[in-house]
């Protein structure tokens, strides 16, 4: 008779045991999701823009209009006006020792802001759609909210 209560509760320790580390393994598995998704999101981004500063460093200012955006030619920037704004004379970087500095999801598609070897920083635009480069509206904002007019107080 000393055997018939030694068994008891033991396969619901079990059970209990293996259902903790199945939560506790899905919960673990979601949160590693989520912070592999956020860190990646903006790795297509980087990338295309690394590819984009590399272009202009060899100074392959073809395969650059290309990363671009512009396989053909764009309508909207024609190459004579991008080698003004990228070329060895251009207005926004000096290509050696540029690098991407960071890159935030924004609407959808991605800013990313270059850091140039010397000058002020260039900020693009990713588009996720078709993985084009181009300038970005905002300066290191994304959708800034610009507050309505206020009407004059009245006098009385």
């Amino acid at each position: 008779m000393a055997g018939y209560l030694e068994e008891y509760g033991v396969a619901d320790a079990r059970r209990t045991k293996i259902v903790w580390w199945l939560v506790i393994s899905g919960v673990a598995l979601c949160i590693g999701v989520v912070v592999l998704y956020l860190t990646y999101r903006t790795w297509p981004a980087k990338r295309q823009a690394q590819r984009f500063l590399d272009d202009l460093g060899r100074r392959d200012y073809q395969a650059a209009y290309r990363d671009w955006g512009c396989a053909r030619s764009c309508p909207d920037y024609p190459y004579d006006r991008f080698m003004e704004d990228w070329g060895p004379h251009g207005n926004f970087l000096e290509p050696s020792g540029a690098a991407v500095r960071k890159a935030r999801y924004c609407n959808g598609d991605v800013i990313v802001t270059v850091k140039p070897g010397k000058g002020k920083d260039a900020y693009l635009w990713y588009d996720r759609a078709n993985g084009t480069l181009g300038f970005a509206p905002w300066e290191d904002l994304c959708d800034p909210h610009i507050p309505a007019p206020t009407a004059p107080p009245q006098s009385p």
